[in-house]
């Protein structure tokens, strides 16, 4: 990987490619090769809760599907690197009063592929009389 961001540079001083070509092909040789069993690339957090097959239409459950794209988990942690330091000062204190200690400057790209490294294996299945809540990357 690092071979590759090598030649990208070397190729951005050379007047090669741009900067945004630069900046577009390092995101790729960052982006880790994240594969689930099936070797499918996982690309979303998704979320489905769906009345049980009994309740024939008369559930009051909601029915509910979320697809959260995981790019956009990453660049949510980009985003924490411009937040000024007076406002992340309230959302630490914010986060305190809830009982969690962290400091979310501290936050760092690692973490978030460690976690969505971690989320590959997490497959969450509940049912209950009304409805079945499905929890899981795709």
């Amino acid at each position: 990987m690092i071979h590759n961001r090598t030649k990208i540079l070397d190729m951005l001083a050379n007047g090669k490619i741009s900067t945004e070509e630069a900046e577009r092909l390092l995101e790729l040789v960052d982006e880790p090769q994240e594969r689930v069993k099936t070797g499918k690339k996982m690309k979303y957090l998704r979320v489905t809760i769906n009345p049980n097959s009994g309740c024939d239409g008369k559930s009051d459950v909601e029915r509910v599907n979320v697809r959260v794209p995981l790019a956009l988990i990453r660049a949510g942690v980009k985003f924490t690197s411009l937040i000024p330091n007076e406002a992340a000062d309230k959302v630490d204190d914010a986060l305190r009063e809830k009982g969690i200690n962290y400091n979310i400057k501290n936050l760092k790209d690692e973490d978030i592929e460690q976690l969505i490294e971690a989320l590959s294996d997490l497959e969450v299945d509940i049912e209950d009389g009304k409805a079945k809540i499905n929890v899981y990357v795709e």
